[in-house]
């Protein structure tokens, strides 16, 4: 079971990546879908209040809110907040764990629609799960789990995929939160809410798959030096690359944000280590770097 203060982390984070991601998916559909499996009753209340913020971009959509937990007073915590909310919004209350996801996206219709599921797992991800989580195509996940996942998201399809391994104020480990999408945007989004709670609450990072276990301080400006050797390396491996495919592969390859890219780059051209095709002026993301020697 998570900690009270893996808890506040979670559902801080949620809240911030639905803000962005709601209004978004209405801007590109007339109905979008948010499932929450094995959500805390405070990060549901939290979630729905956040829906009923958004009620001029809900106007004339149709969401629905997925709720899939155990707990017994879940209807009545959340049937204030319910009779407050837009009518274009429904939530749906469902018993059982995580894992009955697959189920649970079925029963509400939410193919073809964007989705944005919340999965806080305390076992192993499953197939079945993750592919329901993929909606096709339409699908984003915020996942909490044991263990990295990056290996099972690409392959339920997800083609983006970030994650981090968050260390709480002590030293205690966190799991792993780890988010597959198809949209940079999304990618970029969720990075930038990683690093804004985790300043809030005094969390370091670091990448699960990191056998060093080093871990990144993300209050006040961050020590870029690691990024700026696996830029290298990047370079170096796969050649001459657009400033773009740099920023991704920072986001999916690291716990850094994208604008920390930018300025790695920044400090690689100043050190000469790299070059860049224009002899001045801000780094466009169409812009190619290479290694200087």
């Amino acid at each position: 079971m998570p900690t009270d203060r893996t808890t506040e982390f979670l559902r801080e984070l949620l809240v911030r990546q639905l803000t962005t991601w709601l209004p978004a998916a209405l801007h590109r559909s007339r109905r979008a879908t948010v499932a929450l499996a094995g959500a805390d009753a405070a990060s549901a209340e939290a979630a729905l209040r956040l829906v009923a913020t958004h009620g001029d971009q809900v106007r004339g959509r149709q969401v629905t809110v997925l709720v899939l937990a155990d707990a017994a007073d879940l209807p009545a915590r959340l049937g204030p907040i319910e009779a407050e909310l837009p009518a274009e919004v429904t939530v749906h209350l469902m018993p059982g764990d995580a894992y009955r996801l697959p189920v649970a996206v079925k029963a509400a219709g939410a193919a073809g629609a964007p989705l944005l599921s919340f999965v806080d797992l305390p076992g192993a991800v499953t197939p079945k799960l993750l592919t329901a989580a993929t909606n096709g195509r339409t699908g984003e996940l915020l996942l909490h789990t044991v263990d990295s996942a990056r290996d099972a998201l690409v392959s339920a399809g997800f083609p983006l995929v970030a994650e981090v391994a968050p260390v709480l104020p002590g030293g205690e480990a966190a799991g792993v939160v780890a988010f597959g999408s198809r949209s940079d945007r999304s990618l970029e989004a969720v990075r930038d809410a990683l690093w804004a709670v985790g300043a809030d609450l005094d969390l370091r990072y670091r990448d699960p798959l990191d056998p060093t276990v080093t871990t990144v301080d993300v209050v006040g400006d961050p020590d870029l030096e690691p990024l700026a050797r696996e830029l290298l390396a990047e370079l170096g491996a796969g050649g001459s690359r657009p400033v773009t495919e740099l920023r991704r592969h920072t986001l999916t390859a690291t716990v850094y944000r994208a604008a920390d890219a930018n300025q790695a780059l920044v400090d690689l051209l100043d050190a000469g280590d790299v070059r860049r095709e224009r002899e001045s002026g801000r780094l466009a993301g169409d812009e190619i770097i290479s290694l200087a020697r």
